[in-house]
């Protein structure tokens, strides 16, 4: 009897140590599956993320984004040298559009974002922006799409009155509805002020190829240059029409220069994207109220610029990345980017429909609410196919384009760049 109650004594303690480390276990799985995480985050240009990251820090104890900005060029490359090495990409990172392709290559490098889900929100963004952020099969998604750069004419009202020209935008894009328009404008401007229409042969050509479905790569890699009626030749006849009319400028985009020129009113149009106006308004200070946005002719619609946010393959918390990057690009704080000094213009259509969103007035630009300009020409934009060799490709026809400019014979340049453009095809 005894010993009978000695064991039952002894069982029970047992019962109780295997109770307690249970909960011990228990205990340590919650520790271990609340631990802090860090994500490294690498940025490029002016955005306001680190402001809604500390947002998200905020809502999320425990996370920390740890966000670094470079320059774009620097960004870029370091990114994919960190890829290539296999080693030192960080948890996220923003990719160009234009320079995306060149990282679709490196497909293995990166995290599906379709295994994490992202299929659910695809309705939250642009059919256009959405697919290029997918690869030529569909069915792996590299990023979410952040902003996007459509693009509507900045115009001087200044130099339109003194020409004689309706200021008010409705009135600039009615008078304006073609090449052929375009055109007449700006020699009305040139003989009555002397000044331009335009900075620069680029961005006549960028009114082209900028909206073009096929430019200089097919999805085979194939180059199109030569093909009957490709887009790159039409920007490139385009950018030397203009010329020849005496209808564009001498200033490079990011010079001391065309800063000064954007600032003083040395030319009457910037063919740019939404992201010009917040460069505009903290750069070009004497040109506030002179500015007014107007719609481009439709067959100059077109996108330029906007990013994609992806996940490295290397980092150790995809779906906490996930969950930051789904966060930081919903329509909600798509729209908080917009309205900060970054200017970042949404590419979650459900945005333009919102009063916050269409009141906003631009004081820079004498209190116009410009958001609905830059909404009406993201609609009419279109997929668009770049390749992973877009940007030292079309560098081949913009130094052709700038030789044409100082005096060069443009068919001579053309059949120049053509081959150098094969060169670059072929490295």
């Amino acid at each position: 009897m005894r010993k009978s109650k000695w064991l039952l004594m002894f069982i029970m303690v047992l019962a109780v140590a295997s109770t307690l480390a249970a909960c011990g276990d228990e205990e340590a799985s919650s520790e271990g599956d609340s631990e802090d995480v860090t994500l490294k985050f690498w940025t490029f240009g002016a955005t306001n993320y680190e402001e809604l990251a500390k947002e998200y820090e905020k809502e999320n104890p425990g996370v920390t984004v740890e966000v670094k900005t470079s320059e774009n060029a620097d960004h870029h490359n370091s990114l994919f040298t960190a890829l290539s090495a296999g080693t030192g990409a960080p948890d996220l990172a923003m990719v160009e559009i234009d320079q995306l392709d060149r990282f679709k290559e490196a497909q293995d490098r990166f995290v599906n974002l379709y295994e994490l889900g992202a299929e659910e929100i695809q309705g939250n963004y642009l059919d256009w922006k959405w697919q290029i952020g997918e690869n030529n099969e569909n069915d792996f998604l590299f990023g979410l799409p952040t902003d996007i750069g459509p693009k509507v004419m900045f115009y001087r009202t200044d130099l339109f009155e003194k020409s004689g020209l309706p200021t008010n935008p409705d009135e600039v894009q009615n008078m304006i509805g073609s090449k052929n328009d375009l055109i007449q404008a700006g020699e009305t401007i040139k003989e009555e002020t002397g000044k331009p229409l335009v900075d620069s042969m680029e961005m006549v050509y960028r009114a082209v190829i900028d909206g073009a479905t096929e430019s200089y790569y097919d999805e085979e890699g194939n180059l199109l240059v030569e093909e009957e009626g490709n887009a790159v030749k039409e920007a490139y006849d385009l950018a030397v029409e203009f010329n020849e009319h005496g209808l564009v400028g001498s200033y490079e985009m990011w010079s001391p220069e065309w800063g000064d020129a954007v600032n003083g009113g040395d030319f009457a149009i910037e063919m740019g994207a939404a992201w010009l106006k917040g460069w505009m308004s903290d750069n070009a200070p004497d040109a506030e109220d002179q500015f007014r946005v107007a719609k481009l002719p439709e067959e100059f619609a077109g996108n330029w610029g906007g990013s994609y946010i992806t996940i490295p393959g290397e980092t150790d918390d995809k779906e906490e990345a996930y969950k930051f990057v789904k966060w930081l690009t919903s329509p909600d704080n798509q729209l908080n980017s917009f309205k900060s000094d970054a200017g970042l213009f949404p590419s979650t259509p459900e945005v333009y429909d919102r009063e916050e969103f269409k009141e906003i007035e631009d004081d820079y630009f004498g209190g116009q609410k410009t958001s609905q300009y830059f909404a009406d020409a993201a609609t009419d934009i279109s997929f668009v196919y770049k390749g992973s060799k877009y940007i030292p490709t079309q560098d081949e026809v913009l130094n052709a384009l700038q030789n044409v400019y100082d005096g060069a014979d443009p068919d001579k340049e053309w059949e120049a760049a053509v081959q150098r453009m094969k060169d670059v095809s072929k490295r």
